[in-house]
């Protein structure tokens, strides 16, 4: 029998990625999303799909029965659901709250309900705020610096206080993203925001003539030439630590968390000068104030992933990155 792995938020960005890589590795998958920031379309046939909030205990509770009595008992989980907008998150914390802690808090009672043990968690670079050295570790400081990291903290230490439990099989892996780009290389899905936020597909959104100009928030920070510095990974590449850090918990693996990340910083101007090279022109560019929450430097040590998991990238050059994320734009057509 297939193992059956429930994907929240599995029409999202990533997590659509996720249910493609699952379903060619052959899994059982079902997807639940709200359709809210996901998209219909980047669900595969052959994934079971529920349009529902993971919020929604009684949902949740019947899909988790129906799939027992069927005896297709969902046997892990892949967490992306959440709200992802960091420069948002001040302004709007009771809703990040929710959706980034409760929903999971939620999900976590259900899973224990129904004696799932393996879990999967998206989470992110922004738990570290501000580091004192870099690249990161995962046994540096968490200080976040916007309310997004510390929503994913906080979830971070419900997993782990699940484990924790006497009476309770419960296995966690927590995956701290850097800044994920790019799109997969066989088409049909990639990175597609109702209110776009992040640099690479506004930058490409602008080559398109779908935005008027670029903006860059902030060029007086402490880095080469005064631009934040962010580690870019392939969404295909974070997709892969998704499936060995499935392997390693079903095979035995002890709760752990991992960075994910390439190793390299580039700076903001260094991706606008980098996209122009691929997409073939110049782009207007304005300098804004720095946002609130926004660190210099985030640069992963990804050794780790490397050592316990076996993960080794296979999109790790720019070029490649922002070349898959410039030939999935170019076929995007908005709703």
């Amino acid at each position: 029998m297939k193992q059956h792995i429930l994907v929240t938020g599995g029409a999202g960005y990533i997590g659509s990625h996720a249910v493609r890589a699952l379903l060619a590795s052959g899994y059982d998958v079902t997807v639940v999303d709200t359709l809210k920031g996901g998209h219909r379309e980047f669900i595969p046939d052959a994934a079971h799909f529920f349009e529902m909030d993971v919020g929604d205990t009684k949902m949740l509770q019947d899909l988790f029965q129906q799939n027992k009595e069927r005896d297709m008992p969902i046997q892990a989980v892949m967490h992306f659901a959440g709200r992802i907008e960091a420069g948002l998150s001040g302004k709007e914390r009771d809703d990040f709250f929710y959706h980034n802690v409760v929903c999971g808090e939620r999900l976590l009672r259900v899973c224990e309900a129904f004696g799932v043990g393996v879990f999967i968690f998206s989470s992110t670079a922004a738990v570290y705020g501000e580091p004192e050295e870099v690249p990161i570790k995962e046994t540096a400081d968490l200080y976040p610096v916007n309310y997004y990291g510390t929503t994913k903290l906080e979830f971070e230490k419900r997993l782990k206080i699940e484990t924790e439990k006497e009476d309770r099989n419960f296995r966690y892996v927590a995956l701290r993203y850097f800044n994920a780009a790019g799109a997969d290389p066989y088409g049909g899905i990639g990175e597609w925001h109702p209110h776009e936020t992040h640099l690479i597909p506004r930058v490409l959104r602008v080559a398109k003539g779908e935005i008027d100009r670029i903006e860059i928030y902030g060029a007086d920070y402490p880095t080469k030439d005064g631009t934040c510095v962010r580690d870019y990974i392939h969404v295909n590449d974070l997709v892969d630590a998704h499936l060995l850090a499935l392997k390693y918990l079903f095979d035995g693996g002890r709760s752990d968390v991992f960075n994910l990340g390439n190793g390299e910083g580039f700076t903001v101007r260094e991706i606008i000068s980098a996209a122009e090279n691929v997409v073939g022109g110049r782009l207007p560019v304005v300098e804004e104030v720095r946002r609130e929450g926004d660190p210099a430097v985030l640069v992963a040590d990804s050794s780790k992933a490397r050592s316990i998991l076996g993960w080794q990238p296979k999109h790790a050059g720019l070029h490649e990155i922002l070349q898959t994320a410039w030939n999935w734009e170019r076929q995007r057509k908005d709703k």
